[in-house]
């Protein structure tokens, strides 16, 4: 899974939907965005299984979700409510972070809504993903 996460993070980084992110460098790497993006490396192995079942989606606004509560169970709930805040709080310091290295804080809003869309393009088949608003399996 570690290899699946690396793939989604460089081509996430390498592409760019937002015509100021586009003149950006997506790709940048200081050692914040390296800590970040390792503490989310290791957070996903343990919400893959959670994703594969289809407890945990991606949102269209870059983040993940506890999509169905019913699907893990009551003993779980408590650390994959933990595991996806924690997740969140690292993606939206990692969009700030790129957006401030390249020089742009003010593009935190572009580099998510950049991310949010590779993140759901590059998501793994049977993944739960949110557009415009509603839930689907990919």
């Amino acid at each position: 899974m570690n290899a699946v996460f690396r793939a989604l993070v460089l081509s996430v980084a390498m592409l760019s939907c937002a015509p100021a992110v586009a003149q950006g460098n997506l790709d940048i790497n200081t050692p914040a965005i390296a800590a970040l993006q390792g503490s989310m490396q290791q957070r996903h192995a343990q919400l893959a299984p959670f994703y594969a079942s289809g407890a945990v989606g991606l949102t269209d606004r870059g983040l993940v979700a506890l999509r169905d509560a019913n699907a893990v169970p009551l003993a779980q709930r408590g650390q994959v409510n933990s595991l996806v805040s924690a997740e969140n709080a690292d993606r939206a310091a990692l969009y700030r972070e790129i957006a401030q290295a390249n020089g742009h804080p003010e593009w935190a809003g572009d580099v998510q809504n950049t991310f949010a869309q590779r993140w759901i393009d590059k998501a793994p088949r049977g993944w739960w993903v949110q557009r415009g608003g509603g839930w689907a399996p990919k």
